[in-house]
């Protein structure tokens, strides 16, 4: 790798570490004491692993803005400084920094940038300033020093061993301090003195430490946490921390749950925590010693050191070595990841576009000439190109999850903004979808959640009023479902207010006064350009500029959005979304001579049809069916046959039949955009290219079930451009 491919993976890098830093930092307003250290932990991680990086392609200017925040991050996880929402607010806004140091080193600026720097010296002088001024961590307990049944409560205690070294008062250091902050983090149920170092009287130094301490400790945290208590000593004290018995088996556990990854052992004893990185430091520079004492000797192993140092108990270091036996065992079934430029991976489908395309070609070439070694050689070819599609496909599906966890941030800021409580909750972040669609749809996303926030959630004391939590809550949900992915924007607030929107629409000449209108009609006039109920323009808000944005960003992803609401109990949008804008399986039908797609996923069933019938619906096992007729939407003239079909499709909770000629069958279908001619023709979203190089129309569902919906209403107002 040469070193611009190593600073692009840098980046790439870096950027993943800032969302997961800034994914962390959320999380710890809500956080309980276990949650918190292992964000704070993780926060750590991820600012050390950035300036780390930066160091090795000499990214000053960036490793001294990160080294800042590192300090005050590692003063916070020691304890030493207590964590509150100024602070989250404060290490959020460092991570925008360093993700703008990082965007201006993408851009080719490696060297520092003046105007960066000025942006980031008023963070580092906050950094700076709260380290000095911000309290320490109030104590979790008082002392417990008493010495009765004192040896029932070590049972469950750690136990802390510490010889003080002869110079820790001349170095500024007392003793009794750390022995005072241990017990903020928990109590003390047993300390004894020992005073054997004790010299003669006439050969004590009033300047040396000759004491150490046996403690009996009773708390919650974790060997680590224990250990930076004595941090500023560790070099000059010898320090044994050993768990309660019953924490034995609890590592093992731990060990034992760890993932599947090639791991040292000194990385599968400090990832379980039973041992810290002191401790393994410690055990490695005397395996260093051993081996530089005779080199002819095999070397040391490491869990042999820790057990004899005193650090772990030999039962935690075999699950370790058994935990590295199973990972070593399975290595060779390891999956393997590397990172592919998106243009390479579009190339590629593209290319397997064409290539159905021609296998389509070959396969009506095939059926005209009637060779049976040519149709099973086709056949073959066809399984294969249907293989390679799927595997194509599958390499630009992405999780969503990604996307949504932008989402803790604006939802953090805004409701700063707004002076609300809000918490944003997210389920389906699982769901695959195609990475085009996830890179389009953020903007859209942003814009539903800042205006259910703005609009949707109330103040607290109106929420009180109401009889609801203070904390509002927004949902983001993603799901699978009849070959689209559907994604819901919800919140728990008062809900839109049809009367007023129903009138605002009215006064722009929207709606004719006296129009009887459905609740779903209503609440679309909100996605017309320009419409707006907002009493007062904001930051946010109030402009009538970005719902009707919504909706054009998501038609053309051929989506779908709609909007459902409850008074007083908050609103629903609901955005439909293709899985993949490329290829799908289609199934194709005919109506004089015009062919025209519909996504396999959606239908259900077809069943013939009389010609002579005219209603706009027929009964189906019980139900009204709505029906479309594609010789009128598209006026494609020609009288139809005696006997007709009806393609009967889903989508979501609705369902419409097609009436169609003739039923041509499942195809792939590579989808390919309109022109500019026809990007207004209602009822069409794409077009493909057959077999014979005939062009199909594919069909948009939502528009055409929107339409049918209108039909039940009484509104059959089935007008569309023609296509002649």
């Amino acid at each position: 790798m040469n070193l611009d491919q190593a600073l692009h993976t840098f980046i790439a890098e870096s950027r993943e570490l800032l969302d997961d830093m800034e994914a962390a930092l959320l999380r710890l307003s809500d956080a309980d004491a276990e949650e918190t250290s292992a964000a704070l932990n993780a926060v750590f991680r991820a600012a050390h692993t950035i300036k780390g990086s930066a160091g090795l392609f000499g990214l000053d200017h960036v490793v001294a803005f990160t080294h800042v925040a590192e300090s005050a991050l590692d003063e916070i996880r020691a304890g030493r400084l207590a964590i509150d929402a100024g602070w989250v607010t404060l290490l959020l806004s460092c991570c925008d920094h360093m993700r703008a140091l990082i965007h201006a080193i993408d851009a080719g600026h490696t060297e520092p940038d003046p105007a960066l720097e000025a942006e980031g010296l008023p963070l580092l002088d906050a950094l700076r300033a709260r380290m000095l001024a911000c309290p320490v961590t109030p104590a979790a307990a008082d002392v417990a020093a008493s010495t009765s049944d004192g040896a029932l409560a070590e049972a469950g205690c750690w136990h802390i061993s510490i010889r003080f070294g002869e110079g820790v008062l001349r170095n500024g250091m007392d003793p009794i301090a750390f022995i005072r902050y241990l017990r903020t983090l928990g109590r003390i149920v047993k300390l004894v003195t020992l005073p054997d170092a004790l010299p003669a009287v006439d050969a004590m130094d009033p300047e040396c430490c000759y004491l150490g301490f046996e403690i009996a400790f009773e708390t919650t945290v974790d060997k680590a946490t224990i250990e930076g208590v004595f941090e500023f000593v560790l070099d000059d004290c010898t320090l044994r921390i050993l768990p309660p018995a019953t924490r034995v088996e609890e590592f093992a556990a731990l060990i034992r749950g760890l993932p599947e990854e090639p791991y040292r052992l000194g990385e599968i004893l400090a990832r379980c925590g039973s041992v810290t990185p002191h401790e393994i430091r410690l055990a490695l520079e005397a395996q260093e010693r051993h081996r530089d004492a005779d080199q002819s000797a095999p070397p040391q192993p490491l869990g042999a050191i820790l057990v004899e140092q005193g650090g772990v108990q030999p039962a935690v270091v075999e699950a370790a070595l058994a935990k590295q036996r199973k990972v070593r065992d399975s290595a060779t079934r390891e999956h393997q990841s590397v990172r592919v430029d998106s243009d390479k991976l579009d190339r590629l489908i593209d290319l397997v576009g064409e290539l159905i395309i021609a296998q389509a070609g070959a396969s009506l070439a095939a059926r005209r000439t009637a060779d049976p070694d040519l149709h099973e050689a086709h056949s073959t070819l066809a399984d294969l190109v249907h293989e390679v599609r799927d595997s194509a496909l599958q390499l630009r599906m992405v999780k969503i999850g990604a996307t949504f966890s932008r989402f803790q941030r604006v939802v953090h800021d805004v409701a700063r903004e707004l002076g609300k409580q809000i918490d944003l909750a997210i389920s389906g972040e699982d769901t695959e979808l195609d990475k085009t669609v996830v890179e389009k749809i953020g903007d859209p996303l942003t814009h539903l959640v800042r205006n259910a926030m703005d609009h949707g959630i109330e103040t607290a004391e109106l929420r009180a009023q109401r009889g609801k939590p203070a904390r509002g809550c927004i949902r983001l949900n993603a799901l699978h479902d009849a070959g689209s992915v559907v994604i819901e924007v919800s919140d728990d607030g008062g809900g839109l207010d049809r009367e007023r929107i129903l009138a605002k629409g009215v006064e722009r000449g929207l709606v004719e006064p006296g129009r009887v209108m459905s609740d779903t009609e209503v609440f679309n006039l909100i996605f017309e350009p320009g419409f707006s109920t907002a009493e007062k323009v904001t930051n946010l808000s109030g402009r009538g500029v970005g719902m009707d944005v919504v909706k054009s960003n998501i038609t053309a992803l051929r989506g779908h959005v709609s909007v459902a609401s409850q008074p007083g109990q908050g609103t629903t949008v609901t955005v439909r979304l293709p899985l993949t804008l490329a290829i799908i399986d289609g199934f194709q039908v005919c109506v004089n001579q015009s062919v025209f797609v519909v996504p396999l996923e959606a239908v259900e069933e077809c069943v013939e049809y009389a010609a002579d019938d005219q209603h706009d619906y027929i009964e189906l096992r019980g139900g009204v069916l709505p029906l479309i007729r594609l010789r009128q939407l598209f006026d494609l003239g020609g009288r139809p046959g005696t006997r007709q079909n009806i393609v009967v499709i889903r989508q979501g909770r609705d369902k419409l039949g097609l009436v169609v000629d003739t039923l041509l069958g499942e195809a792939q279908t590579v989808i390919k955009p309109l022109s500019r001619v026809f990007s207004q023709v209602k009822g069409v979203s794409g077009s493909s290219i057959r077999g014979n190089g005939d062009v199909a129309l594919i069909l948009d569902l939502p528009a055409l079930v929107q339409q049918a919906t209108a039909v039940m209403n009484g509104h059959s107002s089935r007008t569309a451009p023609a296509l002649a």
